[in-house]
């Protein structure tokens, strides 16, 4: 009995924390973006209020998420992000952004294109600098430029949640920043027990038991050995390759 009470309460508070999330992105992005865009300062100074903001937003929406008990959470090692540039992480559930943008006041992402065209969100993700995900030579050159201004970018190598039980599947994207701009990684292990909020999870499909976070941040990973200036692809295929198989062994 208690069981099936406790289910009920965090399939509400589940319910709740998306109906939140959706009223809180309307209302950044109607409400509070215009008044940050005409505060005094230029483009710099606008991107990275924003990024403040969604920081802070993301830090309530996870102690929200947390009070509701709809899921605990443990960090470990999570002053390396301090100085990061390049942090790749698996992607194991749908919310693994909202704990990393929580825990990195400067963080910049790639957003795919649909997203950023997305009216509920279009004029935050603007605001913020966030990087469109359009096309792959102006992905490197506008990495580099938010490497530049200081950003930490956040990226999930497979590009797409994580397939339960099943070997990471990384692409070449992240590799080729990493060579290409020449910034060393800081790689961060997501895990999340019970599994939720995969790609083949609807957000009503609440686990029976609560779902708890464990996130890692690692030492960082050198890339100055992979650099080939003749051969860039080479490297970044090079490695991807090693970054799978390190992630693979992290996550056993």
């Amino acid at each position: 009995m208690l069981g099936k009470i406790d289910h009920g309460w965090r399939w509400l508070g589940t319910a709740l924390s998306f109906v939140v999330f959706g009223i809180g992105g309307v209302f950044l992005s109607l409400c509070v973006a215009p008044i940050l865009y005409v505060l005094p300062g230029g483009a710099l100074t606008r991107e990275k209020r924003a990024q403040r903001l969604i920081h802070y937003a993301f830090r309530f929406y996870v102690w929200m998420m947390s009070s509701l008990g709809v899921l605990t959470y443990e960090f470990k090692s999570i002053h390396k992000l301090a100085d990061a540039k390049l942090i790749l992480a698996n992607h194991p559930t749908l919310i693994d952004v909202i704990f990393l943008i929580a825990l990195v006041p400067n963080a910049n992402c790639v957003v795919k294109g649909a997203l950023a065209r997305n009216p509920c969100i279009h004029f935050v993700i603007k605001m913020s600098g966030y990087i469109i995900n359009n096309d792959a030579e102006e992905l490197i050159s506008s990495t580099s430029e938010a490497f530049a201004k200081g950003h930490a970018l956040i990226i999930f190598p497979e590009g797409t949640r994580t397939e339960p039980s099943q070997p990471l599947q990384f692409r070449r994207g992240a590799a080729n920043v990493a060579v290409r701009a020449n910034v060393d990684i800081t790689p961060v292990i997501i895990e999340c027990s019970p599994s939720t909020l995969t790609k083949k999870d609807k957000w009503y499909q609440v686990p029976t038991q609560r779902v708890k976070f464990h996130i890692e941040v690692k030492d960082p990973i050198t890339v100055g050995h992979y650099l080939d200036n003749s051969n860039p692809s080479k490297a970044a295929r090079k490695l991807t390759t090693d970054l799978s198989h390190y992630f693979n062994m992290e996550l056993g």
